[in-house]
């Protein structure tokens, strides 16, 4: 899902997850109209990867397991070293006990939104929703977060809300929107042939 600030990325994904409910139209999962299940039913099907990470005061390995009562330690080292965070976590005094505060462990951006990936490979939802930025990150990081998503996505059906165009030429189906209204829709090669609105976003993009 592509397109400017204010276009409407943000409202799809809410609409999605029942924050709104749809003034007309529907939203079917499997043909299944939304509408018909409660709103606990339909968020359970979806892990979300936001770029304001949501970390609490508790050890690492409380954080990765939440909402997961039944993943053991193997399970959280599992998706953990699959986000690339594992050999960090090792290298740090108490491990996988280490405590996330505000003021405790000097833990980065990056890093953060890594432990949400393995926090979302753990609770191995049929859906994802990505918010991809991966902005205010060196470029070494940036890329174990690109790694990370790619392996979280494998074999799910993804909603990304796409930030860097470069990210999301292998999509399926990519969904140009502006000014809340869906303006054209296609692969990454069919938009780019078209010659609008996406194919100016990406080569302004390229250009820098």
């Amino acid at each position: 899902i592509v397109g400017p600030t204010g276009a409407g990325k943000t409202t799809i994904i809410n609409l999605l997850m029942r924050f709104y409910d749809p003034d007309s139209g529907t939203i079917s999962i499997d043909g299944h109209d939304i509408m018909h299940s409660t709103r606990d039913s339909v968020r359970k099907q979806f892990s979300m990867v936001l770029q304001d990470t949501w970390l609490f005061e508790g050890t690492i390995y409380e954080n990765v397991a939440y909402g997961n009562d039944k993943a053991g330690k193997e399970d959280v080292e599992r998706v953990c070293k699959a986000a690339h965070m594992h050999d960090f976590i090792m290298s740090l005094k108490n491990g996988y006990d280490t405590v996330l505060t505000d003021s405790g462990v000097n833990i980065s951006k990056g890093q953060k939104q890594l432990l949400t990936i393995a926090r979302a490979m753990l609770s191995d939802s049929r859906m994802l929703i990505l918010d991809e930025a991966t902005s205010n990150v060196d470029s070494h990081t940036e890329q174990l977060i690109q790694d990370a998503m790619l392996e979280l996505c494998r074999g799910k059906t993804t909603f990304i809300i796409a930030h860097r165009l470069s990210t999301i030429k292998t999509a399926d189906q990519i969904l140009v929107l502006n000014h809340g209204s869906l303006i054209e829709q296609g692969t990454h090669e069919s938009l780019l042939a078209q010659k609008g609105f996406y194919a100016g976003l990406f080569n302004a993009q390229w250009d820098h």
